[in-house]
């Protein structure tokens, strides 16, 4: 965790209410480093519901490959997140260290293991010892409630500088839903699936697989539209949690017509999340929103979008405050999309500085440059081949991000 916030955190946070049949409570365990809260139990009446998404990744975690498992099960009852230690390229030791952990958690929540799920963030290649959670878990659960969100989430975090949390409500036929979502992520950050971690947990009533098909759907705009620096981590993992406690008949079909109100509430959390994670890249000082328009296809749109995003010299020309448009032109060319130089156009937030591929004519430097100083930068870029956009989330690329990546194992 950073002593320094950072200077793009949120000057403040939403009250996030209680969520029926959620009880939460932190540690210390000394994962990692004495003296720090690095473990987060969350407990859940029986019938909650899960849906997930993970890593891409090839070389994925010994928690993801545990929550994978036991997903199509549907049912939660538990969650231990610690934070420290990834449990990742492990081996042997690091699957045996999640078959302990589920075992001491679902003893302390009093549910089955297969109901308990498991996330971990942290140092790679570093066995975790599973016998320090045996020490707190019980007196953890002894102590759980539901209304400290922020403590929860700043017991998951790592390089973060600042817990991230959200809340939506909706109206879903006469029932009215709340749900609250928290998230880690700085750096590691180019998901294919969701962030570093993320949980979110509503009392909404919904079947398992009408879950997962709206987290799997509602991820692809939120968490997969964001990017610090182009590395997918071995532990991605969003989950979320629906507890059925607000009342109601459940949902259980996607033709549902209470679908849209809770679907919109969900983007709403997942999409907040995301930039906060943005908000949050390793060292980042400004946040930088580019959007593609004009493309043959949203897919075509995304994958420019993200060489925009992902490259280090449009991300520390961002940094240095310098509209050098030449290197969006550099990663839109490299992208293997389709694009026409002489079609494009440039902008740097409302402000185009390149058209019909060159300067634009009207192009003022001083004007630009005085955009380029603020927190916030859009990059804009019209391909002008087609109807299809999409928007990545990203942050600029600092000397500071080098010296937390430089020694984040001493």
């Amino acid at each position: 965790m950073s002593a320094t916030v950072s200077p793009l955190a949120p000057t403040s946070y939403p009250a996030l209410p209680e969520i029926g049949g959620v009880r939460f409570a932190t540690a210390e365990a000394a994962i990692r480093y004495k003296g720090r809260t690095d473990v987060l139990l969350v407990l859940m009446d029986e019938g909650t519901t899960v849906g997930g998404v993970f890593t891409t990744s090839k070389c994925p975690s010994a928690p993801v490959d545990w929550c994978r498992a036991r997903l199509a099960g549907g049912k939660a009852r538990a969650l231990l997140v610690n934070s420290g230690n990834a449990n990742a390229f492990t081996g042997r030791k690091g699957r045996d260290a999640v078959t302990l952990s589920a075992g001491i958690a679902a003893h302390a929540a009093g549910c089955a293991p297969g109901e308990v799920f498991l996330a971990s963030t942290g140092v790679i290649g570093e066995p975790l010892d599973a016998t320090k959670f045996e020490g707190v878990l019980g007196a953890t659960a002894a102590r759980a409630e539901g209304r400290d969100w922020l403590a929860a989430a700043r017991a998951i975090m790592t390089t973060d500088t600042f817990p991230k949390v959200a809340t939506a409500s909706a109206d879903l036929g006469g029932t009215g839903i709340a749900i609250n979502g928290m998230a880690k992520g700085a750096g590691m950050i180019a998901p294919d699936m969701a962030t570093m971690l993320s949980f979110v947990f509503t009392d909404a009533a919904i079947a398992a697989p009408v879950l997962q098909a709206l987290v799997a759907t509602e991820t692809v705009d939120s968490f997969n539209a964001v990017t610090v620096d182009g590395d997918t981590s071995t532990s991605d993992t969003l989950l979320v949690f629906a507890t059925g406690k607000a009342g109601g008949a459940p949902i259980d079909s996607l033709d549902d017509a209470r679908v849209p109100a809770f679907r919109a509430a969900l983007a709403a959390v997942l999409g907040d999340l995301a930039v906060q994670v943005a908000r949050d890249g390793e060292g980042a000082r400004k946040l930088v929103k580019v959007t593609v328009e004009g493309a043959v296809s949203k897919e075509s749109a995304r994958r420019i979008a993200r060489s925009i995003a992902n490259s280090p010299l449009v991300k520390t020309a961002v940094a240095g405050e310098d509209a050098n448009w030449g290197r969006v032109v550099m990663a839109v060319g490299k992208a293997g999309e389709p694009a026409d130089r002489d079609r494009l156009a440039i902008h740097f937030g409302g402000i185009r500085v390149a058209v019909d591929g060159e300067r634009d004519p009207a192009y003022d430097e001083a004007e630009t440059s005085a955009y380029m100083q603020n927190p916030e930068i859009e990059i804009r870029v019209e391909i002008g081949l087609g109807e299809a956009r999409d928007t990545v989330w990203t942050c600029d690329l600092t000397k500071e991000y080098v010296a937390i990546n430089g020694d984040y194992r001493s």
